[in-house]
C-alpha cells in the first residue's frame, strides 16, 4: 500500500510540473490525500526552479536580476523545501522493502522528478519569444511577490500535509 501512495505522490508532482505555464499551480486540483498534497507543493517548488532555468537559458540579460531574486526566494523557502524533501524521502523509505530497494526507489523517483522538470523547462522554451521574454523579465518581481510564496499559495495543502507527522 505505501508503494501506491508514493506512486500517486510522484504522479501528482509530475503532472503539476508538466502543467502548462498559464494554469496557476495551486489550482491544479483540490486538496486530497497526503501524497497528492505533498506532490502538489513539491511540484510547485520544482516548477519555479524550472522557470528560472528556462529564463537563464532564454534571456541571459535577465539572469543577474533573476539570480539575486531567486537566491532570496530560495533562502526564504529553505526550511520548507527541506521539510518537503524529508517527507518525500520518508514516503520512499516506507514504500521500500529494504535499503537496496530504498536506494533504487530514491534514484528512480528523483530521476523522474528531474526529467519532468527538464521537460517543463523545455516547454517554456518553446513559448513564443515575446511571451517567454515577458515572463523572464517579470521573474524577479514574481519571485519577490506573494504569487511565489509557497507557504501562502499552498497553505491548504501544507496544513493537510502537516497533520501527518
Amino acid at each position: 500500500m505505501p508503494q501506491l501512495a508514493l506512486l500517486r505522490m510522484v504522479f501528482s508532482l509530475l503532472a503539476l510540473v508538466a502543467a502548462p505555464a498559464t494554469v496557476p499551480a495551486a489550482e491544479a486540483e483540490p486538496a486530497g490525500d497526503y501524497s497528492s498534497d505533498l506532490g502538489r507543493v513539491f511540484g510547485g517548488y520544482h516548477r519555479i526552479v524550472a522557470e528560472k532555468e528556462a529564463c537563464d537559458s532564454a534571456l541571459p540579460a535577465s539572469r543577474a536580476a533573476n539570480d539575486k531574486a531567486f537566491a532570496a526566494w530560495q533562502n526564504r523557502h529553505q526550511s520548507l523545501v527541506q521539510e518537503l524533501r524529508r517527507r518525500v524521502t520518508a514516503m520512499i523509505r516506507l514504500a521500500s522493502t529494504d535499503e537496496r530497494d530504498y536506494a533504487r526507489n530514491l534514484g528512480k523517483y528523483e530521476g523522474a522528478i528531474l526529467q519532468e522538470r527538464e521537460e517543463y523547462r523545455n516547454q517554456l522554451l518553446k513559448l513564443p519569444e515575446e511571451e517567454l521574454r515577458g515572463q523572464c523579465q517579470r521573474m524577479a518581481a514574481v519571485l519577490r511577490g506573494p504569487e511565489s510564496d509557497l507557504a501562502k499559495v499552498y497553505a491548504d495543502d501544507l496544513a493537510a500535509i502537516r497533520k501527518h507527522r
